[in-house]
């Protein structure tokens, strides 16, 4: 089940979290331990952000053994992408109807 639109936006919103799910769209996948040796956090701060990560929809972690590797789920992105492109476009058609009002009114 999708995560609120609130809660994908808060969790994107913080900067180590923007950083963890941009290294892992680079790498493809990573562990709290890897990440963890790139960020000026603590490995126990990478987990807890990993968890609101998952939260929201945006990773998904598989355990390996003793290791849990994280993915980026695209689809939730893809997703979230596509409703905003359906909200710009609706602003631009009210955007074009009050031009063509305003210019019928001059």
């Amino acid at each position: 089940m999708a995560a609120p639109a609130e809660e994908l936006f808060a969790a994107l919103a913080d900067p180590t979290r923007w950083r963890v799910l941009s290294l892992l769209a680079e790498r493809g996948e990573g562990t709290a331990t890897t990440l963890a040796g790139e960020l000026p956090v603590s490995r126990v701060a990478v987990v807890k952000h990993l968890a609101v990560l998952d939260r929201a929809g945006l990773v998904e972690g598989r355990r390996r053994g003793r290791e849990v590797r994280y993915t980026v789920r695209p689809e939730r992105l893809s997703a979230t992408a596509q409703h905003l492109a359906a909200i710009a476009h609706e602003w631009d058609r009210r955007l074009e109807t009050i031009k063509r009002l305003a210019e019928e009114g001059e």
